[in-house]
């Protein structure tokens, strides 16, 4: 899989979120996932939001948008308290749980 983005917004979400995009980008490696349609930031692209976990056991929320082969990576951050606890939630209650997309 390949991944993409802006050198001076990954560095801004970096210093804001404290989430590179190199960490960012391992949320793909997850097979315990819930993504969906971000309809009110797809303005000229269609773009997902994305719910993992990444190589450094962070709950993360990732935007992303596809560009042919390639992600695109938007901005990123940890989950928050309560993001987490339902993204556990849904693991714990079905552990065959795979990727959804909403």
């Amino acid at each position: 899989m390949e991944f993409e983005w802006d050198k001076n917004k990954a560095a801004y979400n970096l210093s804001k979120h404290g989430v590179s995009f190199d960490e960012a980008s391992t949320v793909f490696d997850d097979t315990l996932y819930v993504d969906f349609y971000d309809p009110d930031h797809s303005y000229d692209e269609h773009r997902y939001i994305i719910v993992r976990q990444s190589a450094q056991d962070r709950v993360l929320i990732v935007s992303y948008t596809e560009r042919g082969d390639a992600i695109r990576l938007i901005t990123a951050r940890k989950a928050t308290r309560k993001e987490k606890e339902l993204y556990e939630e849904r693991q714990d209650n079905n552990p065959r749980w795979t990727s959804t997309r909403i």
